[in-house]
């Protein structure tokens, strides 16, 4: 049993699989959640559950933020007082997915405190996340990420891409392929079978070809049988695709083929597709196919 001291705020989705995952390791995780019920499920699994952020946070070395968007994060990590209950040399580490400059400037606040900062979005999904395999995506000084190595070795490989926000760039990156390649299985399968061919078939033949990735062995199996239960929601997927469209117009780059598919993930998310998964989009391109056929 390590005498580490973790705090994890945000034990939805993916937080509850990491939080448990470090329990698993020996580590002692105090977790919090605004909807509580979500937090105390952790209880039986060895964790102590906080009434308030603040709490959680108080007298912890290492404070985990897995929350759901960059207002979020700002709020209890400034607004509610979490910043001023950890003690000078804690690290943060937010696994949550929110604009590089956001990012910087939470770095930028904590160091003003004697706290430490690594932006760290994570992928994998909720399979990775209960398996412990996440891609972590490390922002910040090299030295911040290898004093905490040992905290992030049950959740997944980490590797560090650079200074103070580019974890969260990372993910962005992450996040465009994810988007674009959900599309093009999507469109591929509509092309497929609106020629005579089956979409299990498709892809299975596909497999293990230059095409072959885990969104099509997973999103695509998704695809086949029709199961839309999110992992990733599409109003998430939106999110942060907008946040690369900030990026790149920062950078001065244009992003067409970013920009086509963030298009229609708008179109799905306002038609009322947004808590499906992110691979629903197929549902939204048949729907778009059939109005034109119409």
């Amino acid at each position: 049993m390590t005498d580490r001291k973790i705090a994890f705020l945000g034990t939805g989705l993916m937080g509850a699989p990491m939080a448990r995952r470090l329990l698993d390791a020996g580590f002692a995780v105090t977790v919090w959640n605004r909807d509580r019920s979500k937090a105390d499920a952790l209880a039986a699994d060895g964790a102590t559950v906080a009434v308030t952020a603040v709490e959680a946070a108080s007298g912890a070395s290492v404070l985990f933020t897995m929350l759901t968007n960059a207002g979020a994060v700002s709020e209890i990590l400034f607004g509610s007082g979490v910043a001023d209950a950890l003690k000078p040399g804690a690290v943060v580490v937010d696994n949550s997915s929110i604009p590089p400059p956001i990012a910087r400037e939470h770095a930028t606040k904590l160091a003003e405190r004697g706290i430490r900062h690594i932006d760290a979005p994570v992928s994998g999904g909720v399979v990775g996340a209960a398996a412990g395999t996440l891609a972590i995506m490390a922002g910040g000084d090299a030295e911040v990420i290898d004093s905490v190595r040992d905290v992030l070795a049950p959740l997944g490989r980490v590797t560090r891409v650079g200074p103070s926000g580019a974890g969260q760039l990372a993910k962005l990156g992450n996040q465009q392929i994810v988007a674009v390649t959900i599309g093009a299985i999507a469109e591929a399968m509509l092309l497929v079978e609106a020629g005579g061919g089956s979409r299990e078939a498709f892809r299975a033949a596909i497999r293990g070809g230059f095409a072959e990735s885990r969104i099509l062995e997973l999103h695509g199996q998704r695809m086949i049988e029709r199961n839309f239960e999110p992992g990733g929601t599409a109003r998430n997927q939106l999110k942060d695709l907008d946040a690369v469209l900030d990026a790149a117009q920062s950078l001065s780059l244009h992003l067409p083929l970013t920009e086509a598919v963030r298009a229609e993930f708008a179109e799905f998310v306002e038609k009322g597709g947004g808590e499906s998964d992110h691979s629903g989009l197929l549902l939204h391109l048949e729907e778009k196919n059939a109005r034109g056929k119409a």
